[in-house]
């Protein structure tokens, strides 16, 4: 799990899928964890609760769920390893509704026989649904692995892929 650093502000913000954690600094995002799932995270005890802070990153967040935008502007702090950050940039490239594979995303970045290294940066990413790890699928179109849980990447990618049935279940 990426360390963060220790003076943070945190707020919440509601979803479909639960309560998202957020968590930045006054000018960029760090983190967003899901409320469920392995890779679920709670507030340090140095962070101070600031829900203003992220009045952008709520908004753009309800807009996301409400189909009313396809892509974020808020700024990121994206902290890990250079191999990581090449993946999540590669991430933000995938379009809206659409997915890729571990092995095509590797051949994205160059790394053609990397598919493995590419899921276990794509499985760190801090920053999820803003930098949409949950679009990147197996090969064989299966969905795998995903921090805040299967049910919320099948939630997320049916909710980009349903924009006239909102309700519509594709996977």
């Amino acid at each position: 799990m990426v360390k963060l650093h220790h003076d943070l502000a945190y707020a919440y913000v509601e979803s479909p899928i639960g309560s998202l954690l957020l968590a930045g600094d006054s000018e960029r995002l760090h983190l967003i964890s899901f409320p469920g799932g392995s890779r679920t995270r709670q507030p340090e005890t140095s962070w101070r609760r600031d829900d203003a802070i992220f009045d952008r990153v709520s908004e753009e967040l309800n807009a996301y769920f409400a189909r009313e935008i396809t892509e974020f502007s808020v700024r990121l702090k994206l902290t890990g390893t250079e191999f990581q950050k090449t993946v999540w940039k590669a991430l933000l490239t995938i379009p809206f509704g659409e997915t890729l594979s571990y092995g095509a995303l590797a051949k994205k970045i160059e790394f053609p026989s990397g598919s493995r290294a590419v899921g276990a940066a794509n499985g760190a990413n801090p920053i999820p649904i803003v930098v949409p790890c949950h679009r990147v699928i197996g090969a064989n179109g299966s969905l795998t692995g995903f921090g805040g849980g299967i049910g919320t990447k099948r939630f997320l990618l049916n909710h980009e892929r349903s924009q006239e049935d909102p309700q519509g279940q594709l996977l």
